[in-house]
């Protein structure tokens, strides 16, 4: 596999290099699992979940853990997180700071109940939302400018990695906000790797199918950046569950997970945040 080129500020999908890979120490990158609610949660079954996840969860100080539940709780979990190390984040923003977008919430706002990061192009705003990658790229810069770490979602689909175009898709993806935001962006930043065909549907990438993928996205960034490449923390999405979890971190290049599903059970979020924190 080989990387883009960064020439000018661009990525030049015509020049590429050999990937000369830097020095990579894991032990630089804290391991990190999102728990990503989606559209699910109420207040009493979110005060359950927020209850074990502090009492089973918030002493594993080898992993950075977060929350993601749907906006209208943010502020309150926020509250029941206080003088926790579990952090709060959101699932999308706007692009706009504010003005006349009915039904949006701007990056202000969620730093102001208490939010640390932000999952940006999640597949399932891309596909069922009709987020493009410039749109995803303008969300992303939002972010970073109100202090904001974004989780910046990048994957192919069934048949994208069927026509063996899965490395063409990321490098696309990540490109557009490459070019909107520079690299330098992503010292503050996280990417998340979700291959959609694994997203809810019970399959999932082989731990030497995510590897390779992440690899690649590491490649790109080192090829740029050595240092960025070393320490960017890249998670791995796609129907993880406490039984696969030990393999898939287990990968050099895999920092933890971005969580569905099994974010709302609370045995196997813990399970999977303890495989995690055993990374290290």
């Amino acid at each position: 596999m080989t990387p883009f080129l960064l020439i000018s500020g661009k990525w030049n999908a015509n020049l590429r290099a050999p990937f000369l890979p830097a020095v990579v120490s894991r032990a630089m990158r804290t391991p990190f699992v999102a728990g990503n609610w989606k559209l699910h949660g109420s207040r009493e079954s979110n005060q359950r979940l927020v209850q074990g996840i502090v009492n089973e969860i918030e002493p594993l100080q080898a992993c950075q853990v977060m929350v993601c539940p749907p906006f209208v709780y943010l502020a309150e979990i926020g509250q029941a997180l206080a003088g926790t190390d579990i952090l709060l984040g959101a699932q999308n923003l706007a692009a706009e700071a504010s003005g006349a977008f009915t039904g949006e919430v701007s990056a202000a706002m969620l730093r102001d109940v208490g939010c640390s990061h932000v999952i940006i192009g999640h597949s399932e705003r891309r596909a069922l939302f009709g987020e493009s990658d410039a749109m995803v790229a303008a969300k992303f810069k939002a972010t970073q400018a109100h202090g904001l770490v974004p989780i910046l979602c990048v994957g192919e689909s069934l048949e994208e990695r069927e026509a063996d175009v899965t490395m063409e898709v990321i490098d696309r993806q990540i490109g557009a906000v490459v070019d909107a935001a520079g690299v330098g962006a992503f010292a503050t930043a996280i990417i998340a790797y979700e291959p959609v065909w694994a997203i809810g549907t019970g399959l999932t990438a082989t731990p030497e199918q995510a590897q390779e993928v992440h690899a690649h996205i590491r490649g790109v960034f080192a090829d740029a950046d050595a240092k960025i490449g070393a320490s960017l923390r890249i998670l791995y999405g796609g129907s993880v569950k406490s039984g696969n979890a030990g393999d898939l971190f287990d990968m050099d290049d895999i920092d933890g997970g971005l969580i569905g599903g099994a974010s709302l059970d609370i045995v196997e979020f813990v399970a999977i945040c303890a495989a995690a924190a055993g990374k290290n």
